[in-house]
């Protein structure tokens, strides 16, 4: 099958689409061909190396790339039983040591696997599970109950976009901030406040919400600019630990660490055929267009995820 590796780190142009084996899944484990695989900011620090320069993945002759997975189960490892060969799935690659989703197939765990949303393409719902998996989790670390407030930036962005929802569904109130051209789209994901523009955020915030919000969401890894806009004795959620602030102020601060979990991978995927999430996708391209979807990503400024296909 073809895969996308890098035997070296740097820029896109060390991408390589070869020919590697067929992935048999063991025991737990399900083969999904792949319809579509998304591509995500952890793929470009992979690519570059700043995963293995952070210890996150040991050095390898070669690395395979790709999070996201949207396609059909393909085959089954024994002590399988919720899924069966020509199922529609999403999943998540959360082992940074196994074969990657920018493939023709990946093998996954059973527990990391969910149903397919009905209704939006698979394209589109490789779009949901690490995205909507980091946005819940980090709206659960939040701790906020029915009407609290909530600053989430990068508004715009895949992560923001899933937690500006998740939080409507929460009855939260939230100030979204995300690109100008974005500010009416966010509106309609359930944004209460949208600003457009991260200057002095502290007293825009303030200004919105008196004392500051409850709460952080900083998908634009601000850090101290987001930090500003947290009411003393509030919890922030970093999603990139380098850039979690210190908790001044009594603040609470914690570092969002995703992982595959498929049962809820499985009610997230409910409420896009609910439409209550909403996957966004910018462009499809072909696994031999890697280094472009790379490029792509990098150059920024993108409305959506970009998703490789087989």
């Amino acid at each position: 099958m073809h895969s996308v590796i890098v035997r070296r780190f740097g820029g896109p142009d060390v991408l390589e689409v070869i020919d590697t084996p067929m992935p048999e899944p063991g025991p737990g484990q399900v083969r999904v061909r792949v319809a579509g695989a998304a591509l995500n900011p952890i793929d470009l620090s992979a690519r570059a190396g700043r995963l293995t320069q952070a210890g996150l993945v040991a050095p390898v002759e070669r690395l395979g790339l790709g999070w996201d997975v949207s396609g059909t189960v393909d085959a089954v490892g024994a002590g399988v039983h919720r899924f069966r060969s020509g199922d529609p799935v999403i999943g998540l690659r959360d082992l940074l040591f196994a074969g990657g989703a920018h493939a023709e197939y990946v093998v996954l765990d059973e527990a990391a696997v969910a149903p397919a949303p009905t209704s939006v393409s698979p394209v589109e719902a490789a779009a949901l599970p690490l995205n909507a998996l980091t946005a819940d989790r980090a709206l659960r670390l939040t701790g906020l109950e029915r009407g609290q407030t909530l600053l989430v930036t990068g508004a715009s962005g895949g992560v923001g976009g899933f937690a500006v929802q998740l939080a409507a569904l929460a009855g939260l109130r939230t100030v979204a901030l995300a690109r100008p051209d974005d500010a009416a789209w966010v509106l309609t994901l359930g944004a209460a406040d949208i600003l457009t523009s991260a200057d002095d955020l502290g007293s825009a915030v303030r200004a919105i919400v008196p004392g500051g919000v409850d709460a952080v969401i900083d998908a634009a890894v601000l850090g101290i600019q987001a930090h500003q806009a947290l009411r003393g004795e509030g919890t922030f959620v970093a999603l990139v630990a380098p850039y979690a602030p210190p908790p001044i102020r009594g603040t609470r601060v914690v570092v969002q660490e995703v992982y595959a979990d498929g049962r809820r991978l499985a009610e997230l995927s409910a409420l896009v055929d609910a439409g209550a999430l909403t996957p966004r996708v910018s462009r499809t391209l072909p696994l031999a267009h890697s280094r472009t979807a790379h490029e792509l990503l990098e150059r920024g400024g993108i409305r959506g995820r970009v998703v490789l296909t087989p």
